[in-house]
C-alpha cells in the first residue's frame, strides 16, 4: 500500500506492505492483513492525516465552527479539501471517539467490580493563555479520565447537564471528590445525592500552605540571622586533623643520655 497523505505539517508519502496468511491449516488462511504502521498516520483508504481529523473535531466541538469555516481554515493552511470531505472526516472523528468511550466503559466496569463502585472527581483547569475553564471528570480508583468540558465560568446548570450521561451509568457511586468551588459541589451533589462528598486533600493542603508559607519564610530568615552570629563549625577534614594531632604520641630520641658513673678508688 502506497499513498500520499496531507497533514497539518505538510505532505508525506507512506508505504506499507500487507501480508496474507499462507498457512493452509490456519482458520485465517488467505486473509489479508494491512500494514498497521501506516495506520499511525491515517485511516485506511484515507489520504488525510489523523491530525487533520483531530483538528476538525476540535474546531467543530469546542470552537463551534461550521464545516465550511473549518474548510477555509484548512485551505489557508495549504490543505486541499472541500466541505463535503470535511463532513466525512468529522464523522470518522466521531467514530474514533465512540471507540474510546466503549473502552473506557469496560475499564469502569472492571473497577466497579473490584471495589464495589466508583468515585467520581472533577478538577477545574485553566489552559495557559485561555480565558475559559476546562472541567475534567475522572474516576479516582482507576485514574481514568472520562470526559471534559469547556465553560466560560462555573455554572451549576451547565455542569449538571454535562454530568447527566454519567449519572445514568449503571454503577454504584461510593463518593464524589472536588475542590472547594461551590458550583462543582452543588452539581455533584445534585447528580449523585446519595454519595458522600469530600474536598480534595491536595487542594485543601495547598490552600493551607498559602497562609503558612509567609510565616515559614519569616521564621527561616530569623533562624539564619541568629545562626550567622555563631562561630564557624569546623568541617570534617579539620576535625580529622585535630584528632590525629591529639592521638599522636610525642617522639623520643633514639639514644638517651644516661648518667656517667665514675668509679672511685679508695
Amino acid at each position: 500500500m502506497r499513498k500520499t497523505i496531507q497533514t497539518l505539517k505538510g505532505v508525506v508519502f507512506v508505504a506499507g506492505k500487507g501480508k496474507e496468511c499462507a498457512n493452509s491449516e490456519c482458520e485465517y488462511f488467505g486473509q489479508h492483513y494491512l500494514a498497521c504502521g501506516v495506520l499511525k498516520y491515517s485511516l485506511p483508504k484515507s489520504t488525510y492525516g489523523l491530525d487533520i481529523l483531530a483538528f476538525i473535531g476540535w474546531q467543530h466541538e469546542h470552537e463551534h465552527q461550521q464545516l465550511v469555516e473549518i474548510q477555509r481554515q484548512l485551505n489557508q493552511r495549504g490543505i486541499e479539501i472541500n466541505e463535503r470531505n470535511v463532513g466525512k472526516l468529522y464523522r470518522q472523528f466521531l467514530a474514533l471517539l465512540g471507540g474510546t468511550i466503549i473502552h473506557t466503559q469496560e475499564k469502569l466496569t472492571a473497577t466497579a467490580l473490584e471495589h464495589g463502585g466508583l468515585i467520581w472527581a472533577i478538577d477545574a483547569l485553566q489552559p495557559e493563555g485561555h480565558g475559559t475553564l476546562l472541567y475534567v471528570l475522572y474516576e479516582v480508583l482507576s485514574g481514568i479520565p472520562v470526559s471534559a468540558v469547556q465553560l466560560q465560568q462555573a455554572q451549576v446548570q451547565g455542569l449538571i447537564e454535562w454530568l447527566q450521561p454519567y449519572k445514568e451509568l449503571p454503577y454504584k457511586i461510593l463518593a464524589t471528590l472536588s475542590d472547594g468551588e461551590s458550583a462543582i459541589i452543588t452539581a455533584m451533589n445534585s447528580s449523585w445525592p446519595d454519595a458522600a462528598h469530600q474536598r480534595c486533600q491536595a487542594h485543601f493542603l495547598s490552600n493551607l500552605s498559602e497562609s503558612v508559607l509567609p510565616l515559614d519564610t519569616k521564621l527561616r530568615q530569623q533562624l539564619k540571622a541568629d545562626l550567622d552570629g555563631l562561630p564557624k563549625v569546623p568541617d570534617y577534614s579539620e576535625r580529622l586533623q585535630d584528632q590525629s594531632q591529639q592521638q599522636q604520641p610525642q617522639s623520643s630520641p633514639l639514644f638517651q643520655q644516661s648518667p656517667i658513673c665514675h668509679e672511685t678508688h679508695s
